[in-house]
């Protein structure tokens, strides 16, 4: 570990703890060239998400990419965007909880559409034309009348 004062490499740790949220280990370093002390913290880096698209490629799973789709969606209508965040960490903690590190785009859509149907229905329906490729009417009414057989309003 360098220094953060003068960028040397002689370091030694003089303290260790957990961090509060416990998910780092915040250690205090002193620099045996400076004799400066500074703070680091180290955390365990989780394996990436990745997501197989329709075309072939994989790409890695991005949050904030699901979230502007959800919230494009939900435009012009009454969800608020912290409830779409955690719809958002909702879907990656269940990927985490899994150990799922490689998901089809396919099963990504289905995942915010089952959560989408709870939080507004006009969004989904948006979502799913877009998720789904509508390309005409009768794809939206087939859409809206599963909804109707399934008893969703």
């Amino acid at each position: 570990m360098r220094c953060a004062y003068c960028k040397q490499g002689d370091t030694r740790v003089v303290d260790s703890r957990d961090s509060e949220g416990q998910d780092a280990v915040r250690r205090r370093r002193e620099c045996m060239v400076c004799g400066q002390r500074f703070t680091t913290y180290e955390k365990v880096e989780e394996p990436t998400i990745r997501v197989a698209k329709r075309d072939g490629t994989v790409e890695e799973f991005r949050p904030d990419k699901l979230l502007q789709g959800v919230v494009r969606a939900c435009t012009k209508r009454e969800v608020p965007l912290t409830l779409l965040e955690d719809l958002v960490a909702d879907i990656e903690g269940e990927l985490r909880a899994r150990a799922d590190y490689e998901v089809t785009a396919e099963r990504l859509g289905e995942m915010v559409l089952e959560r989408l149907q709870d939080i507004d229905l006009v969004a989904y329906v948006r979502f799913a034309s877009v998720y789904r490729q509508f390309e005409s009417v009768e794809e939206f009414k087939s859409e809206l009348e599963e909804l109707r057989k399934e008893g969703i309003r």
